[in-house]
């Protein structure tokens, strides 16, 4: 549920596309179609550290990371799964889920930083958000 103080960071917003909206987090797309890459964002204002969340909260944070990662799974294979919730930049908390393949454009190293972000084109992108929509759904269970 959002609080009604709560307002999405302007860079996130930029740079991400909305998924689906679950019991604590907004599952929100990377636009970058170099790298499958979900951002989890929970809805509460003032929010800057995992710890930041009540036990409930956090727990609550990480079944929702974990079923954006099956998600992501089912719709981009991946061989190996990279989970971080840094926020040097953008402090307002927001986990990375991302799905990495040997070979990709940062491999071994880190996405953050890797180059320009390729904007996925509009008819990829609405095909990349309804596999999502539809994988976050299976996942539920």
């Amino acid at each position: 549920m959002s609080r009604p103080d709560f307002v999405l960071d302007a860079r996130l917003d930029a740079d991400t596309r909305p998924v689906a909206s679950l019991a604590l987090c907004d599952v929100r797309l990377m636009n970058d179609a170099r790298f499958p890459w979900l951002i989890l964002v929970p809805r509460h204002a003032g929010l800057v550290e995992v710890t930041d969340l009540a036990a409930d909260g956090q727990s609550l944070l990480w079944q929702e990371v974990n079923r954006a990662s099956v998600a992501l799974r089912a719709v981009a294979p991946y061989d190996k799964l990279n989970l971080g919730a840094l926020g040097n930049i953008v402090r307002q908390l927001h986990v990375h889920v991302v799905a990495r393949r040997e070979g990709d454009p940062a491999w071994p190293g880190p996405v953050w930083g890797c180059g320009s972000a390729q904007p996925y084109a509009e008819a990829s992108l609405a095909a990349r958000l309804d596999a999502l929509r539809s994988a976050l759904d299976r996942a539920a269970g």
